[in-house]
């Protein structure tokens, strides 16, 4: 599904996740990483500032995809299904790194991922959220960045 732009290179999506699955055999994005954080407790009044202040205004830059398609993040019949920044919505990488960098200060991984073809689309916007071509997809994917 990549994307050619004009000088016939694929366009590279991106995501930013976990290299560890989760409880339930999905690799945590993200933003739910330093919810998790918060969830528990662990972020420091600035840190969580900052994730209040910053997932306020991710909410109001771009749509949640489920609530637009219930069914998007739906196991059963989206298995796997992920979110991927499109490279043109740097609007919304920008801030990305004030995140990875609360992860760091807490010892989370997170790894950034680099696809031109990350799976099948099942959502578009400015993100694109995809079902992986197979269950170890995110393996396959070309791990450009590990924060710790």
């Amino acid at each position: 599904m990549g994307l050619i732009d004009n000088d016939s290179e694929a366009v590279e999506y991106v995501r930013f996740q976990s290299p560890h699955r989760n409880s339930r055999g999905h690799f945590t994005g993200v933003f739910g990483l330093v919810n998790n954080l918060a969830r528990e407790g662990r972020l420091s009044d600035e840190q969580e500032s900052f994730r209040r202040r910053n997932n306020r205004w991710y909410d109001a830059a771009y749509t949640d995809p489920s609530t637009v398609d219930p069914s998007v993040y739906d196991h059963e019949i989206n298995p796997g299904a992920a979110a991927w920044f499109k490279p043109s919505a740097t609007h919304l990488l920008a801030r990305v790194s004030g995140y990875l960098e609360i992860l760091s200060v807490h010892g989370v991984d997170c790894r950034a991922l680099r696809s031109a073809d990350p799976g099948r689309v099942i959502y578009e916007d400015v993100q694109i959220v995809v079902v992986p071509h197979a269950r170890d997809a995110a393996d396959a994917y070309q791990s450009t960045d590990t924060q710790k």
